[in-house]
């Protein structure tokens, strides 16, 4: 096995990790959710880019939802087929007294639970009683049977149902995220006092919903978090004190105390550089499951039920208080009126409730209550406000003058008898703190974490240590004894990790507990996870074998830590080892001799072949770098202490090193205690949800038709009384609609309330086929007019746009007219100047030039030659701007269209205005745009055509001193133009009729970078103008150019010349 930091890594796993890495950076961009999972309320609060620490609101924008879910029965009765309407939160509460026996709340506190001789199952039935609890197949937990399915229809798993609420909420957090968003990767928060079962059951509720628990936060922690992040705590490395707080959390299933330490602290960061981090740390924890507010709200329906009992009206039903509490829609009006009393007391001193048809449709029920009366039925509670908070302490090892502060959260924790019993436990009233937000603290203390671990999101770094709560270990069997070792305790922090060693040499097993008193069988151990190794066996052997290892030698540990996400204790790694013994010199070294790799200490010996050859040069050598001596001395020294040598490295050879053989061990990990569904009972409750969320949406598109349909006939009511509709329908059309229309709304509000989404669209499509085509009449006959108008001003620009081109082609053909008369004068002239020369006399009496090698002035040459250039030679006349194609493409596309808009106007002439039109307005608008298109590609095309080249860049500013002589060159030249503008306005010769080319009424349908670009050309082209100018004429015009190419008054003279 390679050392560690010099391991090959296989091609494969390169290419793995990076599909990883390019993964985990696709899926960054998705936003992250924070659940603060209560037993009454569960709150969500979202981090998305551009949406930091949002509450995500309920479909009734509320901040918090009711952990309620509810099944509707369907008028169509019981069926495997037909799945209920599900309804969330408030809505499903507010079912409660109708359909008692399929409205779930509450659920947190059944997750784990065994069904029997459980206490908690058995309060929870006396509280719902309509509600079937069952006893789970596979597991033994809690289920629920509905009435609104088939009695073969498997129970629903608590886990199931609670998947359905954070389904609810994810579905919510995607309405707010935006389009596109997805949200997979979640943190939810747990009371402290959660078991491995729980954790477990809170994680398969998250992964049935399609969520992915990143981490699971206990409530204290959480709201600690919050607290932290607008707050910076003294460094401990710099001799700062830490911060030490209490927070108090009394929720509506349990109360509960976390002692928190706030501190700041240096680490190291990237390099050379430190940083300050804060920390938030859990102490200690207690709690009391018993002590909530549904345990109060108890008592406020243990009273109502006890006053309602001793009515007149229930004695003359014959009825005692157990009967009322076995009616399930009693129960479930007085449980949610308990809620509303308990709530009004806390700051109020009195309050009543009244009751209409309560257990009887003919019995009316006043229930009137005191805060006093109220503190008097729950005094048993206020003792067990302190159990908490000592429990904490005790757990931290530290005092009540230790804390600085308490913080407080839930919403029971406003009960007034609850705040003054906290004031008598701390001493102080100032150590009692509401500086964090009671209800939404936790839930934005989860969504910070998960934006933490998140790696699309970078936030204030603070680090968190989280406890277990309770304590764990390892048990075995050796010897036939059962063995037992203690991992973790209570306040160890999560993520901590333990090497254990066992005396093991054969494959063997063990499992880790946790100990939680009361709900363990034997008798505080619950197991977590049973371990199993694999290869344990044959790995002792290899070491045996292969590295001389003896049994004495030889050890097994396995590394065990809490797990960061759930906290619950799990076997990273295990090995075997020992350490073996290596003599220098072995088949190693042995490798590295033969092949010229061995010691560098000179006791390599030459081959026998050559060793004359090299003993010559050797002599020869120290003859030549060693001071004279005698030959005796230096014969007899150098075997002597080469014989030592030898010995010296013999003896080294023969000693040993040690080195630590190790395997890797394979090992299994299964989850004990509680049974865990199969996979395939896993699957099938997917599917199950699966079929919910496909129905539900079928629902919701049956809704929006049915929606639409009864809109419409609404709608057709005003339609027969408009007069634009009217004038274009006639009597029996308008007859038959309306009794349609009435037919339909009559079967609406009859047998078609319970249609399929199938049926309704039908009918609607029936209502739409009478309709629309009036409607379509009614449209038309608005925009016709428009649009008659649009196409006419378009033909109007094709024909300006004609007579443009045609004058243009006119001009062109004068002005080369006139470059060809130009062109043979200056023929005829240059061969009646140019006077007879003998080349050979030329030659031969032409002087000799000392200076012919040296280049010419620019400044004098060129000009000359561009001048007698210029004086001799005509311009060729400008490329024409459109051919007789172009004309003629621009002629017969406003030919054709013309045709086609005559011959449609007479049919529609004929037509009355309750006959379907022969003319659509959006033909005529495409052929609009058909006609614009024609103009603007004629537009661009010339735009292309005369485009200019680049201009060079500007030559470096240069000074040059130049002898000029007395040479003086000029010429004339002519250039024909044809001014644009002048053909536009009119300016010379005679006016042409029409109306001026709209260029802005051409340009309207283009996009601005391209309205731009053709505006250009048209300038350059030669400035077409608007419409409203009259007149068009071209005049070829002749312009003389003279330059002076350069002047000397003086012969060798110097002239200056600066070139900018």
């Amino acid at each position: 096995m390679p050392p560690h930091g010099r391991r090959r890594f296989p091609c494969l796993t390169v290419l793995v990790s990076l599909l990883l890495l390019f993964t985990s950076t696709a899926s960054a961009v998705s936003a992250v959710l924070g659940i603060d999972l209560g037993t009454e309320y569960i709150k969500a609060a979202l981090v998305k880019p551009g949406i930091p620490l949002e509450i995500v609101l309920t479909k009734d924008s509320k901040r918090k939802e009711s952990a309620a879910v509810a099944f509707k029965p369907s008028k169509s009765g019981s069926s495997s087929n037909i799945f209920p309407e599900r309804i969330y939160g408030g809505d499903a509460l507010a079912l409660s007294a109708r359909f008692p026996s399929d409205v779930y709340p509450n659920l947190k506190t059944l997750l784990g639970q065994l069904f029997d001789n459980n206490d908690r199952v058995s309060e929870y039935q006396g509280r719902y009683p309509e509600l079937r609890v069952v006893q789970a197949k596979e597991r033994g937990t809690v289920g629920f049977r509905s009435r609104s399915f088939d009695e073969k229809e498997d129970s629903f798993l608590v886990e199931e149902l609670l998947a359905m609420e954070l389904k609810n909420i994810r579905a919510n957090a995607l309405v707010m995220a935006g389009k596109g968003s997805t949200i997979k990767d979640v943190v939810i928060t747990i009371p402290a006092s959660y078991t491995a079962v729980e954790k477990r059951a809170v994680i398969m509720a998250a992964d049935l919903a399609g969520l992915r628990v990143l981490s699971l936060i206990s409530d204290g922690l959480a709201v600690g978090l919050n607290y932290a992040t607008s707050r910076t705590f003294p460094t401990v490395n710099e001799g700062g004190k830490p911060e030490v707080h209490l927070v108090y959390d009394m929720g509506a299933g349990s109360a509960s105390a976390t002692v928190l330490r706030f501190q700041g602290k240096v680490v190291k960061d990237i390099g050379k550089f430190n940083k300050t981090v804060q920390e938030v740390q859990i102490l200690g924890a207690g709690w009391d499951r018993s002590l909530s507010g549904d345990a109060l709200n108890q008592v406020i329906i243990d009273d109502m039920v006890e006053k309602f009992a001793v009515t007149s009206q229930m004695k003359t039903l014959g009825t005692d208080a157990k009967d009322i509490k076995g009616h399930g829609r009693t129960m479930a009006k007085l449980w949610k009126e308990s809620e509303r009393l308990r709530q009004v007391l806390s700051a109020n001193s009195e309050t009543q409730a009244s009751f209409e048809g309560l257990f009887h449709d003919d019995v009316n029920f006043k229930y009137k209550i005191t805060r006093a009366e109220f503190e008097t039925l729950a005094s048993r509670y206020a003792t067990k406000v302190k159990a908490p908070i000592t429990m904490a302490l005790e757990s931290a090892k530290l005092s009540l003058s230790d804390l600085e502060s308490v913080i407080l959260h839930g919403g029971a924790v406003r009960t007034p008898f609850v705040q003054k019993e906290l004031e008598a436990i701390v001493g102080s009233a100032d150590k009692i703190r509401t500086n964090v937000n009671s209800d939404e603290a936790a839930v934005f203390g989860a969504a910070f974490k998960a934006a933490g671990i998140s790696p699309s999101f970078r936030v204030k770094e603070i680090r968190t240590l989280d406890t277990p709560g309770y304590s764990s270990g390892a048990v075995w069997t050796a010897d036939g004894k059962e063995r037992q070792q203690k991992l973790f305790t209570p306040t160890s922090a999560i993520g901590a990790e333990k090497q254990v060693s066992f005396k093991f040499l054969d494959d063997f097993s063990f499992t880790l507990y946790q100990q939680v008193p009361g709900l363990s069988r034997n008798p505080d151990d619950t197991p977590i996870s049973q371990i199993q190794t694999n290869n344990l066996t044959a790995s002792v052997k290899k070491l045996e074998d292969s590295f001389g290892c003896l049994a004495a030698d030889i050890s097994t540990q396995f590394a065990i830590r809490l797990n960061p996400n759930d906290g619950l204790p799990e076997v990273v790694r295990g090995s075997v080892s020992c350490e073996a013994t290596e003599k220098k010199g072995g088949v190693v070294d042995g490798m590295k001799d033969l092949f010229g790799f061995g010691s560098k200490k000179g006791d390599q010996k030459p081959l026998a072949d050559d060793a004359d050859d090299l003993e010559a040069t050797s002599s020869t050598t120290t003859t030549e770098a060693t001071t004279p001596s005698s030959p005796k001395e230096s014969q007899t020294s150098e075997p002597k202490a080469s014989g030592k040598k030898e010995k010296k490295e013999d003896e080294k050879a023969k000693e040993v090193k040690k080195r630590t053989e190790t395997i890797y061990i394979d090992f299994t990990s299964q989850p004990a205690g509680l049974p865990q569904l199969s996979p395939e009972a896993f699957q099938r409750i997917k599917e199950r949800l699966s079929a919910f969320d496909a129905s539900d949406r079928t629902r919701i598109k049956r809704d929006e038709t049915l929606n639409t349909l009864e809109a419409f006939t609404y709608k057709a009511r005003d339609l027969l009384e408009d007069e634009g509709f009217i004038a274009v329908s006639t009597e029996t059309l308008r007859a038959t609609i309306e009794k349609k229309f009435k037919d339909a709304s009559d079967w609406l509000y009859g047998d078609g309330a319970d249609a399929s989404r199938e049926t309704l669209k039908e009918r609607l499509d029936e209502l739409r086929g009478l309709v629309d085509p009036v409607q379509k009449r009614k449209d038309e006959a608005a925009k016709r007019p428009d649009a008659i108008k649009s196409l006419q001003e378009a033909l109007n620009q094709v024909k300006v746009m004609v007579d443009m081109v045609k004058q243009q082609r006119e001009a062109q053909v004068i002005a080369e007219e006139q470059a060809s008369s130009a062109a043979s004068s200056a023929s005829l002239a240059s061969s009646s100047e140019s006077p007879p020369s003998s080349p050979s006399a030329t030659s031969s009496t032409a002087p000799v030039d000392d200076f012919a090698d040296l280049d010419d002035d620019t400044y004098t040459t060129s000009s000359t030659s561009s001048a007698s250039t210029s004086s001799s030679t005509p311009q060729p006349p400008p490329p024409p701007m459109y051919s007789e194609a172009d004309l003629t493409s621009l002629t017969s596309a406003g030919d054709s269209v013309q045709s086609w808009l005559d011959a449609k106007l007479a049919e529609q002439d004929k037509l009355s205005a309750s006959d379907d039109p022969a003319i659509l307005a959006s033909e005529l608008t495409a052929k609009s745009k058909e006609l614009n298109k024609v103009v603007m590609n004629l537009l661009q095309k010339q735009m292309k055509r005369n485009s200019p080249p680049p201009p060079p860049p500007p030559p470096p500013p240069k000074k040059e001193k130049k002898t000029a002589g007395g040479a003086k060159g000029g010429g004339k030249g002519k250039k024909v133009k044809v001014d644009m503008d002048d053909v536009m306005k009119g300016k010379k010769g005679g006016k042409g009729g029409g109306k001026g080319l709209d260029i802005e009424e051409l340009l309207k349908d283009l996009p601005a970078s391209e309205r731009e670009e053709v505006e250009r050309a048209v300038r350059a082209a030669g400035g077409v103008k608007t419409g409203g100018e009259e007149g068009a004429n071209v005049e070829g015009q002749e312009e003389e150019e003279e330059k002076e190419t350069g002047k000397a008054k003086g012969k060798g003279k110097e002239v200056e010349h600066e070139e900018l």
